[in-house]
Order: C-alpha cells, then structure tokens, then sequence
C-alpha cells in the first residue's frame, strides 16, 4: 500500500467512526429519551444518511484542495501564511484532492452496500448498549453502596456530617421559618 492508499483507509477509519457515533446517538435517543424498540432496520436509512453527510464533506475537501492547488501554481513568492500556498505545494495539494476523493468514493459504495450499512448498526448498536451499560453500573455502585463496601467511608463520614449540619439543616431550617412566616401572613 502506497501513502495515498493508506491515507485513503485512515480516512475512511475515521469517517465511519464518526458516522457509528452518530447512528449510536441515534439508536439512544430513539430508544431510551424517545421511548422506541431497536429495530436495525429502522437506523439503516440513517447509517446511510450518516455515511453520505461524510462522503460530501470529503468531496469538498477534494475541490477545496483542487482550488488551492490551482491558485498555488506559478506562485514563487513566500507565502504570507499557512493556508497561503505556492508552486512548491502544488504536489502535496493534489494528493490531498485524490485523498479526499478516494475517502468520499469508497463511503458512497459503504452507503449503497446494504451488508455494511447492517454492520455500521449493529456496531452503532453494541456501543449504545455499552454506553447504558456502563452509566447503569455507575449508579448501581453509587447509589446502591454499603458502608461497608465504600473504603472511604469512615474518612468522609465527618465532612458529610458537617454538610449536613451546615448546609441541608440550615436550609431546612430556612425552609420552615419561610412557611411559618407565609402560613402567619395569610
């Protein structure tokens, strides 16, 4: 593999990584915030959608780089800035361009190919699941702690004490004098 062609991979690596997390946000909020049932079939218009919101991000990326080049060459003074290009970068811009493009062709075929649009959800789906996963075992072992499973407990014990008495009492304490006052005044 040439350096092209491994630009094109990484590439690609890094535009479907970006469209699993989409379809996983997705999967989350039509599942969990929107009450839904997974249904992969349901989430392969999206993978698509996802897949090809990248592949156009990546042709203009092509034409931006094809421009550039374009305006570069024939230039020989020093560039004024980094994005301000000359004649010496007319190579480097082109590989971008055929970069860029090569990454945009190849996540056009993914969205037109039904197998790894199904693969792309069930990878989108697996790190919902993960993600759920992981937030219900946090609470589980916040809330659902013993004294005598947390070792910090016995060192914590006085400055959730002292909270308690400074904060949640005082506030308690202010709370009911606010009611008295309004339950004296009606």
């Amino acid at each position: 593999m040439g350096r092209t062609a491994d630009a094109i991979a990484e590439g690609v690596a890094i535009a479907t990584a970006a469209a699993r997390l989409d379809v996983k946000n997705r999967i989350l909020v039509g599942t969990i915030a929107g009450g839904g049932v997974f249904d992969a079939d349901r989430y392969l218009a999206d993978a698509r959608e996802a897949l090809l919101a990248m592949a156009a991000e990546s042709e203009q990326a092509a034409e931006t780089a094809t421009r550039l080049r374009k305006r570069a060459r024939g230039r020989y003074s020093d560039p004024a800035g980094t994005h301000d290009y000359r004649d010496r970068d007319v190579r480097n811009l082109r590989r971008r361009a055929k970069q860029s493009a090569g990454v945009a062709e190849r996540l056009t075929a993914m969205a037109q190919d039904e197998e790894k649009l199904g693969a792309l959800v069930e990878q989108a789906r697996e790190a919902a699941w993960a993600d759920v996963r992981g937030n219900l075992d946090r609470r589980l072992v916040v809330e659902g702690m013993r004294p005598d499973q947390d070792p910090d407990y016995a060192t914590m014990r006085e400055a959730r004490m002292q909270a308690l008495r400074l904060v949640d009492l005082q506030a308690l304490s202010s709370q009911q004098r606010a009611r008295r006052k309004a339950k004296g005044a009606s």
